[in-house]
């Protein structure tokens, strides 16, 4: 069965909305929604992301890479978190991410995973994450 990222994304504003909501009622609607997504059985994984002013940059639009603290210069769109759902469409996904809790001005972007079988299976390097990917038990 496939897979798909649910990316979420905020503005600026919808970062400051989603901050002024108690953190009790956060976790009560966000717990909801994960529950009904693992009765599904279709979560895999899911995962917020700390302020975008803790984290860093690397650049690498020139020679060397570059590293600036955050926040980010222009912050339209803030990737805040995700989830990963092993779910039978495309279509399943945008159902799931349609019923996600998430604040006014905000997105979700949807994209596939490409599962490791698509990629050439002669290839070194495939054939040494195949073999990784089998000791930890994610095949």
């Amino acid at each position: 069965m496939p897979k798909f990222m649910l990316i979420m994304r905020g503005t600026d504003e919808s970062m400051a909305e989603m901050m002024s909501t108690p953190f009790e009622e956060m976790l009560e609607v966000v717990g909801r929604f994960n529950e009904e997504l693992i009765r599904a059985g279709v979560l895999v994984a899911a995962e917020g992301l700390d302020d975008p002013g803790q984290g860093v940059v690397v650049d690498f639009g020139s020679e060397t890479p570059v590293v600036t603290d955050g926040p980010y210069g222009e912050t339209k769109e803030l990737f805040g978190g995700f989830y990963l759902l092993e779910v039978a469409s495309k279509e399943e996904a945008v159902e799931w991410a349609r019923r996600m809790p998430a604040v006014r001005g905000s997105k979700c972007e949807i994209r596939r995973v490409p599962t490791i079988d698509e990629f050439p299976q002669d290839n070194e390097w495939i054939i040494k994450e195949r073999a990784w990917r089998e000791r930890t038990g994610q095949l």
